[in-house]
């Protein structure tokens, strides 16, 4: 029974799907800007979306990160994904790499000028880094009822604290356009609607309500959706994380 089970459940896909697919493919020619990504990874997402937001061109490579390459573990140690390769140089870690997008000051920026806004934007990506994408993981990989309400009213608490700063009529964080912080927290966005929701019932936003238009901003924007696979490839790639009690966590393949 138990090899049964193991036989039916779904792997992770190693290649994107839907919108995600036709952008890669848009994006397969060599170029001096690369990014080493895997198609389900939300830390991937990020830059992804930064990328098709500013509008510079690149490369995209898709890299299986539980089959760890030499090229790749060349540049990060670990063998983590998103990876940014410009030129010669190299490096790692989605914030980091938005940053370093950021600094090339080539299309559309995500960082506001003024300089108060912008330490806020930095203020409150940590927020999302340190209490909402972990929130998250705990909520998807709890098996106990106890624990996933425990875990879901923790994962709405810490977005409320992020409700709470953002612009009070939105839809995004700073206003009518998007920022840093949105790009950051997008890929659970989407992932809300299209993992927790059919895996641990995941409420949909109150019409009329703050979060209901962020989410509706977020899910519509054209750069997140150019970068967002069909929904089987997000089930069958969390399965892996909602089934087992002891199952991978998304920090062991990508940041």
């Amino acid at each position: 029974m138990a090899d049964d089970a193991k036989s039916n459940q779904k792997t992770y896909h190693k290649k994107a799907t839907g919108a995600a697919l036709a952008t890669v493919k848009k994006h397969t020619k060599e170029h001096d800007l690369k990014l080493y990504g895997s198609c389900f990874c939300p830390f991937v997402q990020r830059v992804w979306i930064s990328l098709q937001f500013k509008g510079i061109d690149y490369q995209y490579i898709e890299i299986d990160p539980y089959r760890k390459s030499q090229s790749l573990t060349a540049i990060n140690p670990r063998g983590l994904v998103p990876v940014l390769v410009h030129g010669q140089w190299g490096c790692y870690e989605s914030t980091v790499l938005m940053e370093y997008l950021e600094d090339l000051d080539a299309g559309r920026r995500l960082f506001p000028p003024e300089p108060q806004l912008k330490a806020q934007s930095r203020l409150w990506t940590d927020h999302v880094n340190r209490h909402i994408v972990p929130a998250f993981y705990a909520y998807l990989q709890a098996q106990e009822p106890s624990k996933q309400i425990e875990n879901a009213t923790k994962l709405q608490d810490e977005i409320s604290k992020l409700i709470e700063v953002a612009h009070p009529s939105g839809p995004y964080f700073l206003g009518t356009e998007m920022s840093f912080v949105d790009v950051q927290f997008a890929p659970w966005i989407v992932r809300m609607r299209k993992v927790l929701t059919p895996y641990r019932g995941w409420p949909q936003p109150e019409a009329g309500s703050r979060w209901a238009s962020w989410v509706e901003a977020i899910e519509s924007n054209p750069h997140v959706r150019s970068t967002t696979s069909t929904d089987d490839l997000y089930l069958d790639s969390y399965e892996r994380y909602a089934g087992e009690k002891r199952s991978l966590c998304a920090r062991e393949t990508c940041y």
